[in-house]
């Protein structure tokens, strides 16, 4: 089990390289606080039955970008359709509803985000899985229960 709490990003190569090891492992990710930027190719990367969010869970998404010939930040269109295409269709469609990928900022949070993913089961580091729910014997399987022990 992988808990994501404070990732802020970083590179998009670094991201999916890690996220295609972490895809492998069969483990299951818990987003249990800010995931931003790069970061959030998780939702591309792991298979969206693997990923848990809590209520703390934050998504931060904005377009990609590069250091300019000047040395400022320029955003990369290449890129930035990249990484929208790897966003499963519920989010690209909450981006598109907010103007799409800019430099700036799109958090997902709270009940939007929960409607989209399943909630996180735990205490972060127990168990993402839903604790399920055995069905109680049946009386007269009580009874011979019962009785096996009386004799």
């Amino acid at each position: 089990m992988v808990r994501i709490a404070d990732d802020r990003g970083g590179r998009i190569g670094t991201y999916v390289d890690k996220y295609q090891d972490l895809r492998q492992s069969g483990e299951t990710v818990i987003i249990d606080g800010l995931c931003a930027s790069a970061c959030t190719i998780v939702l591309g990367a792991i298979p969206h039955d693997r990923i848990c969010v809590t209520s703390s869970a934050t998504l931060g998404f904005h377009a990609a970008w590069d250091f300019g010939a000047n040395g400022r930040a320029v955003t990369n269109s290449e890129a930035t359709q990249m990484l929208y295409a790897m966003y499963p269709s519920q989010v690209r469609r909450w981006i598109s509803q907010r103007g799409g990928l800019t430099p700036h900022m799109l958090f997902l949070r709270g009940k939007q985000l929960q409607a989209m993913y399943k909630p996180c089961y735990m205490d972060a580091q127990a168990s993402a899985i839903k604790p399920t729910r055995r069905s109680l014997p049946q009386s007269d399987q009580l009874e011979s229960a019962r009785g096996q022990l009386l004799h």
